[in-house]
């Protein structure tokens, strides 16, 4: 059950664009997994059209482009196919709709919706989806961690995460902020224990332990801007290497 999720003011700021692309992606990704923040994003979208359409001028040209500028958004939001894709397909005869149909689904089946770990696979939500093919390679970490960072483009970097049964991250805290979406499984950090779905914010006021006591261990995607700050016994002597732990 997802207990963890964006604000509302972070979720409005996602519908009108204002939150930063990294946020925004991990939101988005988020939006996917839960639907009370599926529906609270349409809601806004929604609401956010009528005031753009009562702030329009009441000319057919301004309403026109008022409704086109409101598709591409919505269309944004909710990566749906584009009306005018769907209209081209429909204008097809007949006889060559099914080819290109048994193509799409094709196309579909062959593109990647998964990452593996040592031969488990899993399914990412579809925010993620095109970050597939810019994932790097597993490598194996300290207390049964392993990673795989991301490549964001312009937005930096984030990094799958994955603790196995009894895997942990030492003691620590923030420089800056981390966001943290759960993937699969669950875990728990000595403040709380978080299941799939769950959006995390961390920042220097928290000092947390995360650890998978789950059998089947715990995927996260994770977000920092700054590099961790271990808090505790030995792991402090890692703080001048810190810049390679989910970085």
């Amino acid at each position: 059950m997802i207990r963890f999720h964006p604000s509302a003011q972070q979720l409005k700021d996602f519908v009108e664009g204002t939150l930063s692309p990294a946020i925004s992606l991990m939101v988005s990704a988020h939006c996917d997994m839960c639907e009370k923040c599926q529906r609270f994003v349409e809601i806004e979208t929604e609401s956010l059209a009528a005031q753009m359409v009562s702030n329009a001028n009441s000319s057919v040209s301004d309403r026109a482009e008022m409704s086109l500028q409101f598709g591409d958004m919505l269309s944004q939001i909710t990566q749906l196919p584009s009306s005018k894709q769907n209209n081209a397909l429909m204008e097809q005869p007949t006889a060559y709709r099914e080819p290109v149909k048994r193509r799409a689904a094709l196309q579909a089946q062959a593109s990647a919706n998964t990452i593996e770990l040592d031969g488990r696979v899993f399914t990412l939500p579809r925010t993620l989806h095109r970050y597939i093919d810019k994932t790097g390679n597993w490598s194996s970490l300290v207390g049964k961690l392993w990673q795989a960072p991301v490549d964001l483009g312009n937005q930096g970097v984030a990094n799958f995460i994955f603790m196995g049964s009894g895997g942990s991250v030492p003691e620590h805290t923030h420089r800056g902020t981390e966001y943290t979406l759960v993937i699969d499984g669950e875990f728990s950090d000595g403040l709380s224990r978080y299941d799939t779905g769950d959006f995390i914010f961390m920042d220097g006021d928290k000092t947390h332990t995360p650890k998978s006591e789950g059998k089947e261990g715990c995927l996260v995607f994770s977000i920092v801007d700054q590099p961790l700050h271990f808090t505790s016994g030995l792991a402090r002597l890692l703080n001048p290497f810190s810049h390679l732990f989910f970085r």
